[in-house]
């Protein structure tokens, strides 16, 4: 039976040595999810226009919640909420999916040889072109609401690149144990309803008591979050120390994550 390399080494190589296939297959994932809908790729833009509204409504009109406890207008309010939703929707969109993902395209598994390490690298890609198309929402009513944005929004994608990388790594750790176990995806699904309420996306950190504030800093959203906001609300650049220590676990989490699924694919065509 193939042996599978587990080097750090070959999990980039083998999605630079497969880059045109995946952006094919992204390109095919974003296009096909709307295929046959009558706005087609205009719901990746109407839909967070969508959330946007109405999350603001619930919380700033219903509820009459303030960020904080300040006087900020519900426009400030809204844009604050919609840059924690645009984290937690790029993890839950990868981690949601991760599971299925050798299920539904065992084609793949039995009938060709085909680089199936790169699948989560798809379905990464497709989530983050959904992230920039509501990062694009967020901008607009920025700009209609509160005016110019200051140059630290272009940190953006660099603040994500953690988060991207722990996606990753948690996506191919799912991918195959979601082949042997096929319970993880409704289990994945509980646990992001879960995740969106414990973390900081509807209020801040600040406004829990002190002795559940390290736990929620735990949570490896949190700590993305509030760097987001950082450049995009407060327009401060983020601890660069922190940063880094994020970014080095996460690629620590990627390369673990790369390992179980080279070790575990020889038993897919089996399960399958």
């Amino acid at each position: 039976m193939k042996e599978f390399s587990i080097s750090p080494v070959e999990m980039i190589s083998s999605l630079w040595r497969n880059r045109s296939l995946g952006l094919a297959l992204i390109k095919r994932e974003v296009i096909g999810r709307y295929r046959g809908s009558a706005l087609g790729l205009l719901w990746s833009f109407l839909t967070p226009v969508l959330m946007l509204i109405v999350y603001t409504f619930i919380f700033s009109v219903v509820f009459k919640t303030k960020w904080g406890g300040g006087t900020g207008s519900k426009a400030e309010f809204a844009l604050i909420l919609f840059a924690g939703l645009l984290v937690f929707n790029f993890f839950s969109e990868c981690i949601g999916r991760a599971p299925n993902l050798i299920i539904a395209n065992g084609n793949y598994v039995k009938k060709v040889i085909f680089p199936l390490e790169i699948l989560p690298f798809v379905s990464i890609g497709a989530a983050l072109f959904h992230t920039f198309v509501s990062f694009l929402v967020w901008l607009i009513f920025y700009l209609l609401f509160l005016g110019e944005p200051h140059f630290t929004l272009l940190l953006f994608p660099v603040v994500l690149l953690p988060l991207i990388l722990l996606s990753l790594g948690i996506s191919w750790f799912l991918a195959s144990l979601g082949v042997y176990l096929r319970d993880v995806g409704q289990i994945i699904g509980v646990f992001i309803t879960m995740l969106m309420f414990l973390s900081p996306i509807f209020y801040p950190v600040s406004a829990l008591p002190e002795k559940f504030q390290l736990f929620m800093h735990l949570n490896p959203l949190t700590s993305v979050i509030e760097q987001v906001r950082e450049i995009l609300i407060s327009e401060t650049v983020p601890n660069i120390g922190l940063f880094l220590v994020n970014l080095l676990i996460s690629a620590v989490f990627a390369c673990l994550g790369f390992v179980w699924f080279q070790k575990t694919r020889k038993g897919f065509a089996d399960v399958l």
